[in-house]
């Protein structure tokens, strides 16, 4: 059975996007906003791996390198500043459409297996990321001109 790809797949994402969001956290602390949520946003991943761990006892895990490949290339350096802070939250918006998609598949899954326990997570969990993902585009919206536009 595949499903434990998908499990192990949004496992490592789920770590990955609490890492940034903890990260983008950090460096763009001056950004009361920004600070709060994405620590909000990090707890909810964090519980969301914690979770997670129940379903990989019961369907398996396998190692898979793809979400640490993902960080890696997304956040390679620290970036300071207002084109730094629009870069980071793309960065986030695209780790956390990952995960999104993962639940989304898995969900699929659930509903064929017929297994309410992962049907539930998966709606759960997506709903939260889908929050992640709607504030970000939110938060990349209200920003972007003034970064791309009025000179520094």
């Amino acid at each position: 059975m595949n499903v434990a790809q998908y499990i192990s797949l949004v496992y490592r994402s789920e770590q990955k996007l609490a890492d940034a969001f903890e990260r983008v956290a950090r460096q763009h602390s001056l950004e009361p906003d920004v600070l709060q949520l994405c620590k909000k946003f990090e707890s909810w991943c964090i519980d969301h791996v914690e979770n997670i761990k129940k379903l990989t006892d019961r369907y398996g895990e396998e190692k898979d390198d793809e979400p640490e490949d993902i960080y890696d290339a997304l956040f390679d350096k620290p970036r300071m500043g207002a084109m730094g802070l629009l870069r980071d939250l793309h960065g986030l918006w695209l780790l956390a459409n990952e995960v999104k998609l993962c639940w989304t598949i898995l969900y699929q899954a659930a509903q064929a297996l017929r297994d309410d326990e992962l049907e539930m997570s998966c709606l759960q969990f997506g709903e939260q990321t889908n929050r992640q993902v709607t504030w970000l585009l939110t938060k990349i919206k209200q920003s972007a001109a003034q970064v791309l536009v009025v000179a520094e």
